[in-house]
């Protein structure tokens, strides 16, 4: 049996003969998020930095029955990523589904940030999203349709300490997507676009960003494998949901950002450091991708398995709430019912006691 026949049946066929371009594919979110498309029918184009983490998310999605184009390429610059885009629509064909997926960080307080990793960080996280956005909409255009989707953070809402230049740049993703939403509406556009706020995952970054704290750099609990993001993202890319978060500490952030701002900027400075840190003393010599990829194939977990969960009722919920809300209506109702004939009852036999 291929891998492709294990193909979860939420999405199965739901992508045949659709051409899909991801950036960041060769780890993680997108090497998991290229893969799941592969298995739903896709073709799919893996635009990465790395060449060996290419040519293995392209393997393993050869050996799972999908096709799979391979492009170097780094997505801060956009001369780059419109040439990605270019090669894509010549050898695959018109792209139907462009993932902003590439991203990179620094754990550090600011104080001890430089300004060239501040500028690298937006560059890549922040430009690299609007890039990929320019180039997929270029070609959109002609067509009056597509899906773009921004594989974005719960972060993008609510910052934490220690990845100051990775939340805003995220921040800055929030304020371009609103505002391009806001002009395809104005054109009566066909064309989508949705966010995917990711909480906490199990991906290769923890081991190979920059890193200036004292202990190795870990993702804050709960922990999700990258095959839950994966699945949000092809979720979002076949419904026209303007957000999708995902599990459930995404919520939360979101709403405490909402509701009690201050109260988070206190909590998050108690638990953040040793949150965001193991117990292992970090390697100073070891090599991060922050300028430029990291030899070898990463793979699409990291070290965190034993402690991550493969599924979450809260994603399970969001791509259910028609369902959800509704049943929960109608159990209100029947509650009401319910509650209104027993006092209407007792309301009768109140009556009758007293004459």
């Amino acid at each position: 049996m291929s891998l492709l026949d294990t193909r979860s049946s939420t999405h199965n066929g739901d992508f045949d003969d659709k051409i899909v371009a991801i950036t960041g594919a060769s780890a993680g979110v997108g090497r998991a998020t290229a893969l799941a498309f592969a298995k739903a029918g896709a073709r799919v184009a893996l635009i990465a930095r790395g060449e060996e983490g290419l040519q293995s998310a392209k393997r393993d999605i050869e050996l799972a029955g999908g096709q799979a184009l391979t492009l170097v390429a780094d997505v801060s610059d956009a001369a780059a990523v419109e040439a990605a885009a270019d090669t894509v629509e010549t050898q695959l064909g018109p792209i139907d589904i462009w993932v902003n997926n590439a991203m990179v960080t620094v754990f550090a307080p600011v104080s001890e940030l430089e300004p060239d990793e501040f500028k690298r960080v937006t560059e890549v996280t922040y430009l690299g999203g609007v890039y990929g956005t320019m180039a997929a909409l270029k070609r959109m255009r002609t067509r009056n349709r597509g899906v773009i989707v921004q594989v974005s953070s719960a972060l993008a809402y609510r910052s934490i300490p220690l990845q100051s230049a990775y939340c805003g740049a995220k921040h800055a993703l929030v304020g371009f997507i609103d505002s391009l939403r806001s002009e395809l509406i104005h054109e009566n556009s066909r064309i989508h676009i949705t966010s995917v706020q990711m909480p906490a995952l199990n991906t290769p970054q923890f081991g190979w960003a920059r890193n200036k704290m004292p202990n190795r750099a870990q993702p804050v609990p709960p922990i999700f494998q990258p095959e839950v993001a994966a699945n949000a993202i092809l979720f979002a890319a076949s419904h026209r949901r303007r957000n999708v978060p995902v599990g459930s500490p995404t919520w939360m952030s979101e709403w405490g950002q909402k509701f009690v701002p201050g109260m988070l900027d206190h909590y998050l400075a108690r638990v953040a450091w040793s949150g965001q840190q193991t117990n292992e003393s970090e390697d100073p010599g070891r090599a991060d991708n922050l300028f430029a990829p990291v030899a070898g194939d990463p793979g699409t977990r990291g070290t965190f398995s034993t402690r991550s969960s493969p599924k979450s009722p809260a994603l399970w919920v969001e791509e259910n709430r028609e369902w959800v809300v509704g049943t929960a209506v109608v159990v209100g109702v029947l509650a009401a019912l319910g509650w209104y004939g027993t006092r209407s009852q007792s309301a009768s036999a109140h009556g009758r006691r007293r004459h």
